[in-house]
C-alpha cells in the first residue's frame, strides 16, 4: 500500500465519543436485524416449509435490495446534510424492521426484508461516511474499531436475547424490539448529533447524477477498493450463513446451544476490535489486515472441516473466525474511506455497500447451492464453500496493498 499522504484535520464535532456511541448503536440495530435471520435458519426452514436454498433466499434478497438502491442513492446523497440524511433513512429502515415483524407468509417476508436491506445498505454508508468526515485518518482505524463493536454486541447481546425472546415469545418478537430500539434512537440523533456539513463546505459537491458516478468508476484507486471489496466478502460471507445450521445439524448443537457461538465470540471481539484499530493506527492498515487475514485462513479451514462431537473445540473454533475475520475488517474499512475525499465520500461509500451487499448476497446463494442436505439430515460440501474463502481471502491481501490514501484537506 502506498504510504498515506493525508494530513491531520480538526474534528468537526466536539463530542466524539457520543457520536461514536450514536453511530455504534445504528450500526448494532443494523447488524442485529441481518444477523438474527442466520441463527434462526432451522426455525426458519421448519416454519415456511422451505429447503437451504429458500432460506438463503432469505439471507440474499436483504444484500439484492441493498445493492440495487445504493447506485442511485449514491448519485444524490452528497448533496444533503449527513445528519438529516441519517435520521430519514434509519426512519425507514425501522419501518421495515416493523414490516418483518408484522409478515405472515414467507413471501410477506421476503418483500419485509427487501424493503428493510434497502434502507439499511443506505444506512451502513452513511456510518462510515459520517466517521471518514468526521475522524482524522491518522486515527480512523481506532475509531472504526470502536463502531465496528457493534457487530460483536450484536454477536453476544442481540442474537443471544433475540433468540431467547424467539423462543420465549415468538419469532416476530425481536423484529419488534430492534424496531422500537431503532424509533428511539432516531429521537437521539435529532437532539445529540450536530449538523455534519463539512463535505459541503468545500463547495466541490459534484451535482450531476452521471458524472458523480463516472467520477467513482473513473479513478483506478477507488476502482481498486470495490474490487478489493467484493474479494474480501467471498473470502468472509460463503460460510458465514451456514455456520449456525452446520454446528446445529453436524456438530449437533441444540437450539439454545448455539447462542453460545455467538456469546463467547461476540465477547472477544468487543474487547479485541479495538485494539485491532490500535494496531492499524500504529503499524499501518496493511500490515494488519496481512497478518489477521493469514490467521483467518486456518480458521476457515478449521470451521469447514470441523469433524468433532465436541462443542467446546468447535466453539474454540469459531471464535477464532469472529476475532481474525471480524478483526481484518476494521483496517480493511478504513483503507477504504481513504480512497476518496470528503466531497465524494457519500457517493463512494454508497456504491461500496452497494457493491459489498451483492458480493454478500452473491456469496450467500453460491454457497446455498453448494452446500447440500445429506440423508442424515446433516449439511454437506461445507468444506468447498471453505477452500473458496480461503482462495478470495489471499487474492484480498494482494489487493490491500494496492490501495492508495488520498489527501484529505
Amino acid at each position: 500500500m502506498v504510504k498515506s499522504t493525508a494530513t491531520e484535520v480538526p474534528s468537526p464535532v466536539q463530542n466524539e465519543k457520543l457520536l461514536l456511541f450514536l453511530l455504534a448503536v445504528v450500526q448494532f440495530t443494523h447488524i442485529l436485524d441481518f444477523m438474527i435471520i442466520m441463527p434462526l435458519g432451522k426455525q426458519f426452514m421448519q416454519l415456511f416449509d422451505i429447503s437451504p436454498q429458500q432460506f438463503s433466499w432469505i439471507v440474499s434478497v436483504y444484500a439484492g435490495s441493498a445493492f440495487l438502491i445504493g447506485f442511485p442513492s449514491a448519485m444524490f446523497i452528497d448533496r444533503f446534510d449527513r445528519k438529516k440524511a441519517l435520521m430519514l433513512v434509519y426512519a425507514g429502515f425501522t419501518i421495515g424492521t416493523l414490516a418483518c415483524a408484522l409478515s405472515g407468509s414467507y413471501y410477506l417476508f421476503l418483500a419485509a426484508r427487501a424493503t428493510t436491506g434497502a434502507f439499511g445498505g443506505v444506512l451502513s454508508a452513511l456510518v462510515l461516511s459520517i466517521i471518514g468526515d468526521t475522524i482524522p485518518l491518522k486515527r480512523r482505524a481506532r475509531a472504526m474499531g470502536v463502531v465496528m463493536t457493534a457487530f460483536s454486541a450484536a454477536s453476544v447481546v442481540g442474537v443471544p436475547a433475540g433468540l431467547y425472546l424467539a423462543a420465549e415469545f415468538s419469532w416476530r418478537m425481536p423484529f419488534f424490539v430492534v424496531a422500537g430500539i431503532a424509533a428511539v434512537f432516531t429521537g437521539l440523533i435529532l437532539f445529540f448529533i450536530p449538523p455534519l456539513r463539512r463535505h459541503l463546505d468545500s463547495g466541490k459537491v459534484q451535482r450531476n447524477p452521471l458524472q458523480v458516478m463516472g467520477n467513482i468508476f473513473r479513478d483506478s484507486n477507488q476502482r481498486m477498493a470495490l474490487l478489493f471489496t467484493v474479494v474480501l466478502m467471498l473470502g468472509h460471507f460463503t460460510i458465514i450463513p451456514f455456520i449456525a445450521p452446520y454446528m446445529q445439524l453436524n456438530v449437533g448443537f441444540s437450539d439454545y446451544e448455539v447462542t453460545y457461538i455467538y456469546a463467547v465470540g461476540g465477547t472477544l471481539t468487543i474487547f479485541l476490535l479495538p485494539l485491532f484499530g490500535r494496531l492499524a493506527d500504529r503499524f499501518g492498515r496493511a500490515k494488519v489486515f496481512t497478518f489477521s487475514s493469514l490467521a483467518a485462513l486456518v480458521s476457515i479451514f478449521a470451521i469447514t472441516n470441523l469433524d468433532t462431537a465436541s462443542i467446546a473445540i468447535a466453539l474454540c473454533v469459531t471464535s477464532s473466525f469472529f476475532v481474525v475475520a471480524s478483526g481484518r475488517s476494521v483496517p480493511a474499512t478504513t483503507m477504504v474511506t481513504a480512497v476518496v475525499q470528503p466531497e465524494s465520500r457519500g457517493s463512494f461509500m454508497s456504491v461500496r455497500t452497494s457493491i459489498n451487499q451483492a458480493a454478500m448476497g452473491t456469496a450467500s446463494f453460491v454457497a446455498g447451492l453448494i452446500i447440500t442436505e445429506q440423508g442424515d439430515e446433516s449439511l454437506g460440501n461445507y468444506e468447498v464453500v471453505g477452500y473458496i474463502a480461503m482462495l478470495m481471502s489471499l487474492l484480498a491481501i494482494f489487493l490491500a496493498w494496492k490501495l492508495k490514501a488520498v489527501d484529505e484537506e
